[in-house]
């Protein structure tokens, strides 16, 4: 039954992508940003509160409805899109299209893949929860995240943590330390890390352009947070009074390790299709689908298939694997892709859009304000998404550019730099900031351990922690 599911999943995702439409040689209908008005972005700003919001207010309604939800706010665009005189038919398919082949299908298949075969990856036995023991773990998951995914270093992790600690009385700080660097500042150096990351490479960002530039930023963080972190476990471990002689209760083991072969094969997929340019394409309804990009998602279906099949059933279910967080996101995101369309389009116009006052926000006569790009792009991030806000501010720094990314990589490299480490480092400031950050969350609560409301883990956590790097951050790189 499973295994019909994920045929579900693969088919539903590719036949997304077989639209049968064709273009003729005329030039591709477009959407002027400059005929929208705000009310556009009605739909985009009502399905961020809803992720937001309604799984606090409401989570059995929103666990049972979001994909009806999500296609509520998508259809509330389409229809508008569709009798507009300005838009109309044509623009209203061209824009799915094109938002479906170049963005949306590649980023649920990375998705997948990672999910899929991080998930067939299990650390058994356990340690004794020392401060260095702990430390440890979360340094490892912090550099796994970058190549793995933050989804899956967390949850190859979090199990052989809690058990390594299941005798220590003073728990949370722990769990919360691994959200902060796990779950989110270790997926800065590679678009594999982190869902943001890999739609700027989807936009023409270079594979190791992140692995460069957010070194730096990332390094400080990581070495201040886990600093931190050693600092206040040693205090709680003194405290506690606890033997550091206990003996390991299970030989420490990797199952699953064929997985991880299977992951060097999905970095390898993804560099294909940023080095190798056969200047080869197929165009579905003006839409140019590259030969590099259409072979990257085959790889990628083709070695999840080889970790569903191949990885032992038993290890899936040690490790408590469903595809609900697969599913709620490719449904979630189908409806922010969607939406988000007006939005994107609206912040290319620049001053001449409906949305001029977020390009005013982030510039002084024409030029960029950095810090301020790195602010704007984290709260938002902190609170809506961080995958369409990246997406947001990237349209707005790229402005009119015939290829943003190249624009800003090579003429306002600081600018991208801003933006993404908002996206990424900010994802960790609330449970809905980035998608690991509530799996770990709901894992640790089964396990007994009273993790903080969403407003304590902001207040206690976040906030006093997090804000001052942040501070520090931006005086010293932006």
């Amino acid at each position: 039954m499973v295994r019909s599911k994920l045929t579900k999943i693969l088919i539903a995702i590719i036949s997304q992508g077989m639209l049968l439409a064709s273009s003729s040689g005329h030039e591709a209908p477009h959407l002027d940003g400059t005929l929208l008005s705000g009310f556009w972005i009605i739909p985009f700003v009502g399905i961020l509160l809803s992720i937001a919001l309604l799984p606090l207010i409401a989570p059995s309604f929103w666990h049972h409805n979001f994909g009806k939800i999500s296609a509520m706010w998508a259809v509330g665009l389409l229809i508008p899109f569709l009798l507009n005189e300005h838009i109309g038919f044509s623009t209203t398919l061209y824009s799915l299209i094109h938002t479906g082949l170049l963005e949306y299908i590649p980023f649920i298949i990375l998705l997948l893949a990672l999910f899929t075969i991080s998930g067939g990856v299990q650390l058994t036995g356990s340690l004794v929860g020392t401060p260095v023991v702990n430390t440890g773990i979360i340094l490892i998951g912090t550099i796994l995240a970058s190549w793995m995914g933050t989804t899956g270093a967390a949850m190859l992790l979090i199990r052989p943590l809690i058990r390594a600690n299941k005798n220590r009385k003073n728990k949370v700080h722990i769990i919360v330390f691994f959200i902060f660097l796990v779950a989110n500042i270790g997926g800065s150096l590679t678009p594999l890390g982190d869902p943001p990351l890999f739609l700027g490479f989807l936009k023409g960002v270079d594979f190791f352009w992140t692995t460069t530039q957010m070194i730096l930023p990332m390094t400080f963080m990581a070495v201040m947070l886990i600093t931190i972190f050693f600092i206040v476990d040693s205090f709680y471990y003194k405290k506690e009074n606890l033997s550091a002689i206990d003996e390991i209760s299970h030989k420490i083991a990797l199952k699953g390790s064929f997985n991880l072969l299977l992951i060097l094969g999905v970095i390898g997929a993804v560099l294909i299709s940023g080095f190798w340019k056969p200047h080869i394409h197929f165009t579905l309804y003006y839409v140019d689908v590259e030969l590099q990009n259409i072979t990257r998602d085959v790889l990628l279906l083709i070695l999840t298939w080889l970790s569903w099949t191949k990885t032992s059933k038993s290890i899936r279910e040690e490790n408590e694997f469903t595809w609900f967080p697969i599913v709620e996101v490719a449904k979630l995101f189908a409806g922010i892709f969607i939406t988000i369309i007006p939005a994107i389009e609206m912040l290319r116009a620049g001053s001449n859009g409906a949305l001029k006052v977020v390009v005013e926000s982030v510039t002084h006569d024409g030029e960029p304000i950095n810090r301020m790009y790195f602010w704007l792009t984290g709260i938002l991030s902190s609170f809506l998404d961080n995958a369409p806000t990246y997406l947001v501010f990237f349209n707005t720094a790229g402005g009119v550019a015939q290829e943003p990314a190249q624009y800003l990589m090579n003429q306002i490299p600081n600018t991208l730099l801003a933006i993404s480490a908002g996206a990424v480092f900010f994802g960790a400031v609330t449970y809905i900031g980035n998608a690991p950050n509530f799996m770990v969350k709901s894992i640790s609560e089964a396990s007994d351990i009273p993790m903080p409301s969403f407003f304590g883990y902001f207040f206690k956590y976040a906030l006093p922690i997090l804000f001052p790097l942040y501070y520090l951050t931006s005086i010293i790189f932006f």
